[in-house]
């Protein structure tokens, strides 16, 4: 069983209600959001707006499931870029509840086979802020290496914060 699948419309009620018991558990990982992304209909725009990005080729939006196929997460491959870059970016969250039990490592290793098989990226990077360990660890189990820091990189709970940057590159891509 997969443990991501593809946003639906139909996941904006789901997404709401976990984004909404999680929000404090999120607020230190998470951009400052209007009211208005905690709802429903908020939510419907948000996952509208991504499966346009998708099918412009640019975003690869999934839900993260747990072993009864409930949605507890978000998992996103954003800015893909063709051509010669061949890359993009990887962001997720789990629900409080199920932080800790492989779900976040287990989405990470599953979007990342996506990315190299079915998508043939060639690098998918990461980021965390400095203090987030745990993220950390689940890209590191996944293949990731750190190679830099990025000063101010994302305004995350309201002001800019620094990030480790981490990127894990296709095993099969040609070189040279």
């Amino acid at each position: 069983m997969n443990i991501t699948r593809l946003v639906t419309a139909e996941d904006a009620p789901a997404l709401a209600e976990l984004l909404r018991v999680n929000r404090e558990f999120l607020a230190p990982w998470e951009p400052i959001r209007s009211e208005d992304y905690f709802t429903a209909a908020g939510q419907h725009a948000v996952i509208q707006a991504d499966l346009q990005q998708h099918e412009q080729g640019s975003k690869l939006p999934h839900v993260i499931l747990d072993d009864a196929g409930r949605v507890i997460g978000r998992i996103t491959l954003n800015g893909i870029v063709r051509g010669p870059f061949q890359s993009c970016a990887l962001g997720y969250w789990v629900s409080a509840g199920h932080n800790g039990r492989g779900f976040a490592t287990g989405a990470v290793r599953e979007i990342v086979r996506v990315a190299f098989a079915q998508l043939g990226l060639h690098r998918v990077q990461a980021e965390t802020l400095l203090h987030n360990v745990r993220s950390q660890r689940v890209l590191e189990r996944n293949g990731f290496v750190r190679y830099g820091m990025a000063p101010e990189y994302l305004n995350i709970a309201g002001r800019w914060q620094d990030h480790v940057m981490y990127q894990v590159v296709n095993p099969s891509s040609e070189t040279g």
